[in-house]
């Protein structure tokens, strides 16, 4: 449902409220201090998943440690994220966020999947499968290259 006053639904106020207090928890922080708060914050709302959700999201958290282990856990809007420099470049977007039929894995700007004139940048999953976990790794591969 959409507020008229706002123009914001009540998923998305709960969403903007939720990256409001994503930053409010490492205000302060520095250093080794914040990415260990971030990884646990990543890892509590992989934890929080459940079915495909949480096995996508736990996945693509193991994919992202082996293929871009420079890259830093931590959450963009509820949602598990690895960033470079603090710049989102890859997260899950589960279904059971906005009730959706199916998750997401979505690369950001900084991802190098540049191909002509336009590309894709977001993949739907419904499943774990070995053929996605083999897609999914070439996109990570390539997006931090």
């Amino acid at each position: 449902m959409t507020d008229t006053k706002s123009g914001f639904s009540d998923d998305e106020r709960a969403a903007m409220k939720q990256r409001a207090e994503e930053l409010r928890s490492t205000k302060g922080l520095k250093g080794a201090a914040k990415l260990a708060r971030e990884l646990e914050a990543c890892v509590a709302a992989i934890d929080e998943l459940e079915g495909v959700d949480r096995a996508v999201a736990t996945r693509l958290h193991t994919i992202v440690s082996e293929e871009a282990p420079d890259l830093a856990p931590k959450t963009f809007y509820g949602f598990p994220a690895y960033a470079r420099e603090g710049k989102v470049l890859v997260f899950y977007q589960p279904a059971s966020k906005f009730e959706t039929r199916y998750g997401t894995v979505s690369f950001d700007d900084i991802a190098n999947l540049d191909d002509g004139e336009m590309w894709p940048v977001s993949f739907a999953v419904i499943d774990m499968t070995e053929a996605a976990e083999k897609r999914i790794r070439e996109l990570v591969r390539r997006a931090v290259s």
